[in-house]
This record gives C-alpha cells, structure tokens and sequence, in this order.
C-alpha cells in the first residue's frame, strides 16, 4: 500500500508537468492556430536559465523560478516575433507556420545543447526546498507538493482568465476569428503577442519544476514535455484548460503505474498508444467541443 500510495504520489507530480505544458501549448494552439513545435524548447531554456541564476548568482527558489518564467515568456516573445508574425502578415496557413517552428525547434534546441555542454545538468541542491513535509506513511517531498499547487493555480487562474474576463473574451474572440475581433475592437496583434508570453510564461514554470523534479536540465527536457504535453492536450480537449489538466494528470498517474507494474518499456507507448485512440476515436478530447480549429 505504501508502495502505491508513493507511485500515486510520483504520478501526480509528472502529471502535473505534463498538464502545466499542455495548458501553455493548447493556449497557442486555440488563439494562433498554431502547432508549435519550438514549445518544448521555452521549457529547456526556462530551466537553464532558472539553473544559472541558482549556481551564478545565488538567487533563492522564488526569485529562480521568477528568472525561468521570465525566460520563457522572453523566448516565447522573440520566437513569435521573428517567426510566427511575418507569416501572420502574408496569410501563410498552419503549414508554414508548423514549418516554421520546426526550424525555431532545432536552433534553439542546437543552442540549448551548446548551453550545457550536451549534458544533463542538475539543480543545486540548496536553491530549492528538498526537505520532506511527511515522512509516515508516505514520504511527501516539498518540490512534488510544489509542483501539483502549481498546476491547480495556475489551470484555476487561465479558467478564471478566459472564461470571466473581458481580456480572456478578447483572446477567445481572437483564437475563434480575428478578423471579426479586429472588427470588433480587439487588437489582435496586441492579444497574440500577450497570449505568446502568457504561454511562454507557463511553459517556463513546467521547465522550471521539471528541471528541478528529474534532475534534468538539457534540450531533452523540453523534447519531453513537449510530446507528453501534446499528448494531455489532444485527450483533454484543444480549447477546455481543465480538460487538459485533468488529462496530464491521467497520463502521468499511468505512466508511472504502467512503468512499475507492467513494464518501464512500455510506459511510452501506452501514452502514445492513448494518444492514437482518441486522434482516431474522439479528436476533440474529452472535454473539447467538436469545431476545435479556427474559423
């Protein structure tokens, strides 16, 4: 039972991380009708950064978490900017789009690995709370507490955004056609410029605790979560922030289950196995509508 008990605990947490990176990439995906594949990579270099403000200057946990969103939120910023809005002004479809952040994918991946030195580096120890909170009878690490606050703040916090403020009316409006919401008053490029650093932001505090809570700070964290994260956003739904989160928190709780009670080889493909399910079967997730692309 304690065995279970601490596994159930280790699958919230990832599926928390997975939850948090799904609500950031689905918030692109509805507003900009983009699939970003350069996401994972404002994930990776949230926690170098989050890593070189610990080792470098000192910083405690709040003030390094501060430094990763503001990292990711920056590059999310940038990547829109240089890539993604040129091709807004030409009307290139998802296509080029995809395209696009592919290639952003594999210069900030390139660059993230000249960061580390292709290693995977860790966290210092005293730059985050590692203390144990309960000891009996499950151990409850702070970090993992952390980590699935977070995700019930942050998923209560974009719910509350989009759905009761006249901002989150603006960004929907947007994401549904923008042409009308320009029409309407709503400065879509202002809106999407915000909605990239708001995902950033998010995508950035997954890095974060990520890097922390695996102990792996390299280009292959944001590969991770990435695909993981896409994974909870297609089962949960595109467009519904609580259906994404509570889907992250499905496939991190099976991960972990099927890795310790069936097979650490197989914990992948059943989360991909799931994935082709519902791409087959419900495209539109759980919770999601049915006209899940843009107008």
């Amino acid at each position: 039972m304690e065995l279970f008990a601490s596994q159930l605990l280790n699958g919230l947490s990832l599926g928390s991380l997975y939850a948090l990176f799904g609500i950031g990439f689905g918030l692109v995906f509805a507003t900009m009708g983009i699939l970003n594949a350069a996401q994972g990579c404002y994930a990776s270099w949230a926690a170098i950064i989050g890593l070189a403000t610990a080792e470098h200057l000192k910083l405690p946990f709040p003030l390094v978490m501060l430094a990763g969103v503001a990292a990711g939120a920056i590059v999310a910023i940038g990547v829109d900017q240089i890539g993604f809005q040129p091709l807004r002004k030409r009307g290139t479809d998802m296509l080029g789009a995809l395209i696009t952040s592919i290639a952003f994918w594999m210069i900030l991946d390139s660059l993230a690995g000249f960061a580390t030195g292709q290693q995977s580096l860790s966290f210092p120890v005293t730059s985050y709370p590692s203390q144990m909170l309960l000891t009996a009878p499950v151990p409850l690490p702070a970090m993992q507490l952390i980590t699935i606050v977070a995700l019930v703040v942050v998923a209560a916090g974009m719910h509350w955004l989009l759905a009761h403020t006249s901002l989150g009316s603006a960004i929907r409006a947007v994401g549904w056609n923008p042409v009308a919401a320009a029409l309407g008053g709503v400065n879509s490029r202002n809106i999407i410029l915000l909605t990239a650093a708001l995902a950033g932001a998010i995508s950035g505090i997954a890095g974060s605790l990520g890097g922390i809570l695996t102990s792996n700070v390299s280009y292959s964290l944001g590969q991770s979560l990435m695909l993981k994260g896409f994974a909870a956003v297609v089962v949960g739904g595109y467009t519904d922030v609580r259906g994404t989160a509570i889907a992250g928190i499905i496939l991190g709780v099976l991960e972990v289950f099927v890795g310790q009670y069936i097979s650490t080889a197989l914990r992948d493909g059943f989360t991909y196995s799931l994935l082709l399910i519902f791409l087959l079967v419900r495209p539109q997730g759980l919770f999601g509508s049915r006209s899940f692309t843009r107008a």
